[in-house]
C-alpha cells in the first residue's frame, strides 16, 4: 500500500484546551501532508470535542495517534494499532508520530471490557508509556481543566462588583449597591464550587462516574473545613482509587444487580467512606494547607525579586507544560483560597511575556526571520495579550537550548517587576481583557512590555549572530 492510500486518525487534547490542543492538530496535519498520507484529527478543547471521529473513519484507519494530556474515550479504538503520546509530543514531534504510524509495527490496542474507568484500558505502545507520574499529572489536570471555568467566572464577577466599591456587597456599608451585591454573590457561589469540581474530576479520571460522587462530596468537605486544594487532591485520589477497587470487587455481580450496584451500592459506599475519611482528617490537612499557602504568599513581601525569578523560570521553561501549570495552579489556589491577586499577577505576566518576546524579535529583527516566522510573530502579539504562552513554542522548539533560557530570563524580569510594583490581578485568565479590573494596570503593562523588549532584543541579536556565522566561516575558509 502506498503512502497516499494510508489513512490515520488522531485525537489531541491539553488540560486547558486552549492552545496546545490546536497546535498539535496543526502539526499532525502538516506532518501527514509532508509524508503524503491522509489524516483526520479530533480535538478535545475547552469547548469540548470538535471534528469528532466517526465509527466509519476509525474502522478505515490504518493507525490511531493519541496526543493528549487529558482523558480520551478509548473503547472505540479497540483492535487498532495505536500510538499514545503527550500533547507536547504532538506539537514538537509530529513527524516522529506519523513515521511510527507508517512503520506498521505498532501493537494493537486492547480495551478492557470493564466499564470501570479510562485508566482500565491498556495502551501497549507509544512514545510515552503511561507512567505513574504522567497518570497523576493527567488526573490533576483533568481536575484543573474542569475547575477553571468556575475560577474565571467567579473571579471576574467578584472583581466587577468592586466597581461600585470594595464593600458594595455589604448592606450595612455606605457603598452598598444591590446589583453589585448580586454579582458578588454569584461570583462567590462560582468560587465555592471550585474545590468540589476539582476533586470530583480527579476521581472521575481514575474510576469514571462511580468516583465522581464520592470525589464531589470529599471536595465539599475539604472546602468547608478549610483543607482547600490540598484536601481536594487527597480526597480526589482516595475517592478514585476506592471506587476503582469497588468496581474490581463487584465486577462479577450478575447483570440483574447492575442497577442496584451503580445507583445504590457504589454511591452510598463511596460517600460514606470518603465522607468519614475527610471529616476526620480534614482539619489536620487544613492546617498543613494554610501553612503552605502562607509560606508561598509570604515570599511576595520577603523577596519579590526572588519570587519573580522562580515564577518566571517555571512559566517560561515549558510554556504551558507541567512546570508552567504548577505555577499557574499555585496562583489559582492562592486567589481562590486567600483572595491573593498579587501572586496571580506575576503568574499571568510570566506567561504573557514569552510570546511578546517572539513578536518583538520578529518585528525589530525582521530580516533574520523567514516570512512564515514573521507572520507567526505578529500573531504572538495577540497570543500575548490573551495570556497564551504557547505561541512561543514553535520558535523554542527549533533551538530549545538557547531560546528557552532567553524566555525564562524575560519572564523572570516581567514577573519580578509585577511583584515589585504590587500589581493585583483578580481573575486567573483573560490577559489584557481584564485590564479594567487590575490594580496598577499601567505598571502591569509596563512590566510585560519590559520583559518582552529585553527578551526580544536578546533573541533578535542571537538570530542575527546565528545567520552571520556561515558568512564568517566562508571568509575564514
Amino acid at each position: 500500500m502506498s503512502n497516499q492510500e494510508k489513512f490515520f486518525v488522531a485525537v489531541t487534547g491539553c488540560p486547558t484546551g486552549i492552545a496546545h490542543t490546536f497546535m498539535a492538530e496543526a502539526a499532525l496535519k502538516k506532518a501527514a501532508e509532508r509524508a503524503g498520507v491522509r489524516i483526520r484529527v479530533e480535538t478535545n478543547g475547552a469547548a469540548g470535542i470538535e471534528n469528532g471521529l466517526t465509527a466509519e473513519e476509525i474502522a478505515q484507519a490504518d493507525a490511531v495517534i493519541i496526543a493528549s494530556d487529558k482523558n480520551v474515550e478509548m473503547a472505540r479504538f479497540h483492535g487498532k494499532p495505536l500510538i499514545r503520546a503527550s500533547v507536547g509530543h504532538g506539537v514538537k514531534k509530529a513527524d516522529v508520530l506519523i513515521a511510527r504510524a507508517l512503520s506498521g509495527t505498532e501493537a494493537v490496542y486492547v480495551h478492557s471490557s470493564s466499564a470501570s474507568s479510562p485508566s482500565s484500558s491498556t495502551a501497549v505502545s507509544g512514545i510515552e508509556e503511561e507512567s505513574l507520574g504522567r497518570f497523576i499529572y493527567k488526573a490533576l489536570m483533568n481536575g484543573v481543566s474542569n475547575m477553571l471555568p468556575f475560577v474565571v467566572a467567579g473571579g471576574v464577577l467578584i472583581a466587577v462588583s468592586f466597581f461600585w466599591g470594595i464593600y458594595s456587597f455589604d448592606p450595612t456599608n455606605a457603598q452598598y449597591n444591590a446589583f453589585a451585591a448580586s454579582i458578588f454573590t454569584l461570583g462567590k457561589l462560582s468560587f465555592s464550587m471550585m474545590v468540589p469540581i476539582f476533586t470530583a474530576f480527579i476521581a472521575y479520571s481514575i474510576s469514571n462516574r462511580p468516583g465522581f460522587v464520592a470525589g464531589f462530596v470529599g471536595g465539599l468537605i475539604a472546602a468547608n473545613v478549610g483543607a482547600g486544594f490540598l484536601g481536594g487532591i487527597i480526597a480526589g485520589f482516595a475517592a478514585g482509587y476506592l471506587m476503582k477497587w469497588v468496581l474490581h470487587v463487584t465486577k462479577n455481580f450478575p447483570r440483574s444487580l447492575e442497577g442496584f450496584k451503580s445507583i445504590f451500592l457504589m454511591p452510598l459506599f463511596g460517600v460514606l467512606v470518603i465522607g468519614l475519611f475527610m471529616l476526620h482528617l480534614g482539619e489536620p490537612i487544613a492546617l498543613v494547607n494554610k501553612a503552605m499557602m502562607a509560606w508561598v504568599a509570604g515570599l511576595e513581601h520577603a523577596n519579590p525579586i526572588l519570587l519573580g525569578v522562580v515564577i518566571g523560570c517555571m512559566s517560561g521553561f515549558d510554556l504551558g507544560g507541567p512546570i508552567n501549570k504548577a505555577a499557574y495552579v499555585t496562583g489559582t489556589m492562592l486567589l481562590a483560597e486567600q483572595g491573593n491577586a498579587l501572586f496571580m499577577a506575576g503568574v499571568m505576566t510570566a506567561s504573557m511575556v514569552p510570546p511578546l518576546v517572539i513578536a518583538f524579535a520578529t518585528v525589530f529583527f525582521r530580516k533574520e526571520f523567514d516570512k512564515e516566522e514573521q507572520a507567526a510573530g505578529l500573531v504572538n502579539f495577540i497570543l500575548s495579550a490573551t495570556f497564551i504562552a504557547e505561541g512561543a513554542i514553535p520558535f523554542a522548539a527549533k533551538d530549545p537550548l538557547r531560546v528557552i533560557p532567553i524566555l525564562m530570563l524575560s519572564s523572570s524580569i516581567g514577573a519580578s517587576l509585577t511583584y515589585w510594583f504590587k500589581v493585583a490581578v483578580p481573575a486567573p485568565h483573560g490577559g489584557l481583557i481584564i485590564l479594567p479590573l487590575v490594580t496598577h494596570g499601567l505598571l502591569w503593562i509596563a512590566s510585560i512590555v519590559v520583559g518582552g523588549l529585553v527578551g526580544g532584543v536578546i533573541y533578535g541579536l542571537y538570530r542575527k549572530q546565528k545567520s552571520s556565522m556561515p558568512t564568517l566561516q566562508q571568509k575564514t575558509a
